[in-house]
């Protein structure tokens, strides 16, 4: 016999825990920020650039994929209402070590490589625009610092301050996509790409469909902030799917606004394709819209991935899978500090040893990309595995037509993962970062749970409130 697990009222908070005060339009900027980052720009261009009007195919089908991990998600995080995300379901549906596996690869060690890139992005583009006037890394750490200090000082600032970057950053890049289709359409570009073969590279189209679930991950984060939501049962799962849902429309027209604008071949080839759309569309003025653009990005990207990833290792450790230290909670904001100290700091290491390198960046995207779809595909066989295990327990949200969403998502990320790479030259140095990522991880998460857990590696635990 089963019991129900309780989501917490409208407005409550748990003992000595988190202060619910997030709502609807906090949690979707959440979804909108940590997805529209200023390498979803990039990479959404150099997809463009590949395959024309035909990269419809792969990002329609990224954004049926990213919708299929946010039913699983919903549902698990409703069903298990607790800020350790992934790895709360995980242990529950699989065991301790595919919880540390998943989340540590697909969220920590990734965010990791994604937070430096992003953070490098936006050295490199002030840099251009304005050339000598900023020391290097002084951008990247200043910002990294920046809002440290601000998710330190509690979640009601940085709902605040995320509605209002998710705002911008959504308006301008529609701006931008919506005046170069209306500049460009006149244009022999635009003749070129509208009567011109429409998927140049037919079915291999596909192959593109690991870069384009770039523009599509991370929506789940909303999902970490659960304990400090307001209605999560009608919040967390309308939060994801309308996100996602402006996400693909937003990213659509961008894609045709540049096709129109610049030649495909440049987008393939330009280290900073976005750089060369913007000035393309509005001239000088295009380095102070990019500017904005960029800023904005990088601002709610970190600022959300600062918000909930310290919570997932917060969960952690209140499940014995993390240091007992990540429990910390500062008196006053109720904020996991040594959590938020912890993410600042290894997202800055890998700048230091990358330097301003732009090649580096692609290669750092893809790879996360690769390791964070391998989590996608173990929350759907948490669902999987936890509907056989409680098929009586309460479900505030159930996913539709289970498990067709499942099969689905796995399948499809499958696919996603065995052609991770846009280009035969990047295969091996993908896999190779992603497996030695997975590998470090693998042993240390091997070792804890023997060690410091003694506990199975692959046996679940009861959820709580079952008997």
């Amino acid at each position: 016999m089963s019991a129900s697990v309780s989501v917490p009222a409208h407005g409550q908070a748990e003992a000595g825990g988190f202060r619910r005060v997030l709502g609807l339009g906090a949690l979707l900027s959440v979804a909108i920020g940590l997805v529209v980052s200023q390498g979803v720009m990039v990479l959404m261009l150099q997809g463009a650039g590949f395959s024309g009007l035909g990269f419809i195919v792969p990002l329609g089908l990224a954004y049926l994929l990213a919708l299929s991990y946010a039913c699983s998600f919903s549902e698990l995080s409703l069903m298990i209402p607790r800020a350790g995300g992934l790895s709360s379901y995980t242990e529950v549906a699989l065991g301790h070590f595919p919880a540390i596996l998943a989340t540590f690869s697909g969220y920590v060690v990734v965010a990791m490589f994604a937070l430096s890139a992003e953070l490098l992005l936006l050295d490199l583009i002030v840099g251009k625009i304005y050339p000598g006037v900023f020391p290097p890394f002084s951008i990247a750490f200043g910002v990294l610092g920046l809002f440290t200090i601000l998710n330190l000082m509690g979640i009601d600032i940085f709902a605040k301050l995320q509605t209002a970057l998710a705002v911008v950053m959504v308006f301008v890049l529609l701006l931008l996509g919506i005046a170069a289709i209306v500049e460009g359409a006149p244009s022999d570009t635009a003749s070129t790409v509208i009567q011109g073969d429409w998927n140049p590279m037919g079915a291999g189209v596909l192959t593109l469909t690991a870069l384009a679930v770039w523009g599509f991950v991370g929506a789940e984060f909303v999902c970490p902030l659960v304990e400090e939501t307001k209605r999560p049962e009608r919040n967390i799962p309308r939060s994801m799917m309308i996100g996602l849902t402006v996400i693909f429309l937003t990213i659509g027209l961008y894609c045709l606004g540049a096709l129109f604008m610049v030649p495909q071949e440049a987008l393939t080839t330009d280290a900073l394709p976005h750089y060369l759309f913007a000035t393309k569309v509005f001239g000088k003025a295009g380095e102070l819209f990019l500017v904005i653009a960029s800023v904005t990005a990088t601002f709610s990207t970190l600022n959300s991935s600062l918000a909930s990833i310290p919570r997932m290792l917060y969960g952690m450790a209140q499940n014995g899978q993390a240091f007992p230290i990540f429990k910390r909670l500062s008196p006053r904001a109720r904020t996991p500090w040594v959590s938020v100290l912890f993410v600042s700091a290894i997202t800055g290491l890998p700048i230091l040893v990358l330097g301003q390198d732009a090649a580096s960046v692609n290669l750092l995207l893809l790879a996360a990309a690769l390791a964070w779809l391998l989590a996608y595909i173990i929350v759907h066989l948490d669902v999987i595995a936890l509907r056989r295990r409680y098929p009586a327990i309460a479900r505030p949200f159930k996913t539709p037509f289970y498990p067709l969403p499942q099969l689905f998502g796995i399948a499809g990320m499958l696919y996603a993962i065995w052609y991770a790479s846009p280009s035969p030259d990047m295969t091996g140095k993908i896999f190779g970062i992603a497996g030695v990522v997975l590998g470090l991880v693998s042993v240390i998460a091997l070792v804890w749970i023997k060690v410091v857990m003694r506990k199975d590696l692959f046996r679940p635990e009861a959820l709580e409130g079952t008997h």
